[in-house]
């Protein structure tokens, strides 16, 4: 890979905002990439602090979006930003990632990709169209023992794949939250259609397909609202089935008390099976048949090349969040450079959006099956 440093510009993230700081932390963990310009906040002030406190040029600290495309556009190509990073609520996702596309910027953007599915498949014309690279930060992908699931099972490791259980249970919305985070989470305009299975529901889905390599076709659904005056739902438990014939369950919940990021997924073959959990990123279980599990450590060069290709540290050093992030980013880095593609690209975006509006749809039709329609 060349050592030129892509240069990246970013869209929210100001002052009070939680997930912009674990970006920056992701970008610049591998030396390539470094920020260069910003459009933080609405509010001037704090868009200026956040510049400040990041050691940019004040003149490239922009008041909003759409004066950042056209002021980095009319920059020398060796000095404009090459990509946007996207970090605001889910309703700003699409505004942002068109405007940069057309200003011939490339876009690595906060999960879900749109506020709905209309906007999704928009943003897949504009992606077509211009030829440009998008990707989505679905952070999970890029621990390197979901790698290594992913690969066991492509090279036949436990069989035809029958079942999977996947969840992501939090405990954070478990009663009333006033915070600018649970603010825009929980608001229709802002969040989307969905609320639970919008935020953390998609990555559980997004995981499973990657792991199996498996799409999930249809889905039937029950969706709820348990905390009183909240207006989206903050449980939900899917009914899945791909379009090779496995089952699965998938459940997401933000009012488990006392719970904190609990993803985890398993998955059953004929001949075996693989779990792995996200607040225990560097072991992953493997079962089989007809003999003991086998517990697969991170760092070992037992690991399939494509996993050992993520870690920065040899065994027994954990590594977690960050580096996953990071992973991301550097997959991301390495498709611009080589000309490739991100690992979750502008389909699978589509597809997450489809899945949201098809359990939703579902849920309203007394847990119905449903089709996914991407």
């Amino acid at each position: 890979m060349p050592n030129k440093q892509l240069r990246m510009g970013m869209v929210g993230g100001g002052q009070g905002a939680f997930i912009g700081d674990v970006h920056r932390l992701a970008a610049r963990l591998d030396g390539q990439i470094a920020l260069v310009a910003g459009a933080f906040s609405r509010d001037p002030e704090n868009c200026r602090e956040t510049g400040r406190q990041l050691g940019l040029e004040p003149s490239r600290c922009y008041s909003d979006f759409e004066e950042m495309m056209r002021a980095e556009a009319a920059l020398p190509t060796d000095q404009r930003m090459d990509f946007v990073a996207i970090v605001t609520p889910n309703h700003m996702h699409f505004p942002v990632a068109k405007a940069a596309l057309e200003a011939g910027f490339h876009v690595l953007s906060d999960k879900p990709a749109t506020l709905n599915l209309d906007e999704a498949r928009g943003l897949r014309d504009v992606v077509i169209r211009t030829g440009l690279v998008y990707g989505l930060t679905h952070t999970y992908l890029g621990y390197p023992l979901v790698e290594a699931a992913r690969a066991i099972i492509a090279d036949g490791g436990i069989g035809k794949v029958r079942k999977v259980f996947v969840e992501y249970i939090q405990g954070w919305l478990a009663g009333e939250v006033t915070s600018k985070q649970a603010d825009w989470r929980t608001d229709p305009a802002r969040s989307g259609p969905s609320g639970c299975m919008g935020d953390i529901g998609t990555h559980a889905h997004n995981l499973a397909e990657f792991i199996t390599g498996e799409t999930i076709t249809h889905v039937a659904a029950d969706l709820t609202t348990f905390v009183d005056g909240r207006r989206l739902d903050d449980d939900g438990s899917v009914l899945f089935r791909t379009e090779n014939g496995v089952k699965g369950v998938l459940s997401a919940s933000q009012i488990c008390a006392g719970k904190e990021n609990n993803l985890s997924i398993r998955v059953y073959g004929e001949t075996g099976g693989l779990e792995w959990a996200q607040e225990e990123p560097n072991t992953l279980i493997r079962t089989y048949a007809d003999r003991p599990s086998e517990m697969i450590r991170s760092g070992h060069g037992y690991l399939p090349t494509s996993a050992q290709a993520g870690y920065r540290t040899p065994p027994g050093h954990p590594e977690g969040y960050i580096e996953a992030f990071a992973n991301v980013y550097l997959d991301f880095a390495r498709a611009l450079k080589d000309g490739g593609a991100a690992t979750t690209s502008v389909d699978a975006a589509v597809r997450g959006m489809a899945f949201v509006e098809a359990i939703v749809e579902s849920s309203d039709n007394n847990s119905a099956w449903t089709e996914i329609k991407s």
